[in-house]
């Protein structure tokens, strides 16, 4: 699935169906005694994060969601039966939190409580009026610091319709959304079909997750092996969390900088094929692209030792697979590129830090932060900048996401940091990134992305060359 924001999602016009939790369903959640079970430290960071920011004056969208089609005539009642159905599957979509005082707590609704309100919201013929209406009502709907803050649409014509879901990152990752298409798909065709899909059981909860990671990270203290290694790397970024290593026209202590937005290829089927096969010795594909962003940020910025943050998923025992939640967490590594003789040697020290430090990602660095008492008072939504990679082609109904025209949304707001995000399809190697507006970030991540092209395709290369 493509990520993208929703300017590039291919939104046609159509007549525009919108569909929320029901007031009903409001009213009996604030009705609703505390769940004892806690936020995830990464949930209450991101709201946190969200109040900091809003406190400071600006109002800094930063919701997540996904675009896909459904072919055919559409039954909007079969289809609000089948959201419906998905939304209750997944209990984090039926829990919220409110503060008291300081405190963050948490109210999870029975699935039986849980009905969604339709509204027609009007015809737009004009494509841009649609695209600028749909990003108004997700900043306003799916929204950190309100409740319920997801919000489903669908743009119907003759010919079928067009689904855009938004949702606040606390409900939400990257791998969800991958997700959803099929989940959805299935659960409507069955519907039409008058049968139970299998996507109509409980998924196991991420309600749950929190509780069991929270208790296991409220069990260490600042002793721990895993705080003595954030201690160090933190000390070693002159106290702080790591930017993008190259120059982004930034002013320190300047406002809060808006995003852009670059999405494009960087690699066909066939050569990321071969990428994999020459990185696969080295640890794969993300080994790869770490060890080529590494030797391109020294390239354009001089750095001795590129220091980043990987983000992997924390979705370590099969029962989460099919959960809908943010189950994301970062390890730190430190690539010394500046000594480093080749690309070869820049994989080997890569796949030795991922090696020494992968299983950090399992510990909420919130936590971690708070054990060594740093005051990282948020002024960004995002503390560190990242480059992700997924390989999607696993995930059910890949193999149909160009047919459907299914994307994953992408809120580009405000932000002092770059985010990478790189996916494998069926169709290749797809990058997507948000990074400051300026014209000397815009610079920078032109060279890094088409440096990145040309490493890859000469690697690529030489791995094609080598079997033949």
């Amino acid at each position: 699935m493509r990520i993208t924001d929703i300017q590039r999602c291919e939104v046609r016009p159509g007549r525009l169906v919108e569909w929320t939790l029901s007031p009903a369903t409001v009213a009996a959640a604030t009705a609703l005694p505390d769940d004892s079970r806690p936020p995830a430290y990464i949930q209450e960071s991101h709201i946190r994060t969200a109040r900091c920011v809003r406190e400071d004056g600006l109002f800094v969208p930063t919701w997540l969601g996904t675009a896909f089609d459904l072919p055919g005539p559409v039954d909007l009642d079969v289809l609000e039966r089948a959201l419906r159905a998905w939304t209750v599957r997944h209990e984090t979509l039926r829990s919220g939190f409110r503060w008291a005082g300081d405190e963050l707590r948490r109210f999870t609704l029975d699935a039986a409580d849980v009905s969604l309100s339709r509204a027609e919201a009007g015809d737009f013929p004009d494509a841009g009026d649609l695209v600028r209406h749909l990003q108004d009502r997700f900043d306003t709907v799916a929204d950190a610091l309100r409740w319920p803050n997801l919000i489903y649409t669908a743009v119907v014509r003759d010919d079928g319709a067009s689904v855009y879901m938004a949702f606040d990152h606390s409900n939400v990752d990257a791998y969800s959304l991958h997700r959803l298409a099929a989940e959805i798909q299935e659960l409507y065709a069955a519907g039409l079909a008058g049968t139970r899909p299998d996507s109509a059981a409980p998924a196991a909860s991420y309600v749950d997750f929190c509780e069991i990671e929270r208790a296991d990270a409220d069990g260490i203290d600042g002793r721990h092996a895993f705080v003595d290694r954030w201690r160090e790397f933190i000390h070693r970024c002159d106290g702080t969390l790591p930017g993008f290593p190259v120059d982004l026209g930034l002013t320190p202590g300047g406002p809060l900088p808006t995003q852009r937005m670059l999405c494009e290829p960087l690699a066909d089927a066939d050569a990321a094929a071969a990428f994999e096969a020459y990185c696969r010795p080295y640890g794969g594909s993300l080994v790869g692209l770490l060890a080529a962003t590494g030797l391109i940020v020294h390239e354009l910025g001089g750095q001795p030792v590129y220091r980043t943050v990987v983000p992997f998923h924390t979705r370590v025992k099969s029962r989460w697979t099919d959960s809908v939640g943010w189950y994301v967490g970062g390890a730190p590594i430190e690539v010394p590129v500046g000594r480093t003789r080749g690309f070869p040697e820049a994989l080997r020290a890569v796949r030795a830090e991922l090696q020494a430090n992968r299983s950090l990602a399992r510990m909420p660095l919130a936590r971690v932060l708070s054990l060594l008492g740093a005051d990282f008072r948020p002024t960004s939504p995002d503390l560190y900048s990242i480059v992700s990679y997924v390989d999607t082609r696993a995930i059910p109904g890949a193999e149909r996401w160009a047919e459907l025209k299914a994307y994953g949304l992408m809120r580009v707001s405000y932000g002092d940091q770059v985010c990478v995000w790189v996916n494998r399809l069926p169709d290749g190697l797809w990058l997507a990134s948000r990074y400051p507006d300026t014209d000397v970030a815009a610079k920078n991540m032109r060279l890094y992305v088409e440096r990145l092209r040309d490493r890859i395709a000469s690697v690529a290369h030489d791995s094609l060359s080598a079997v033949s």
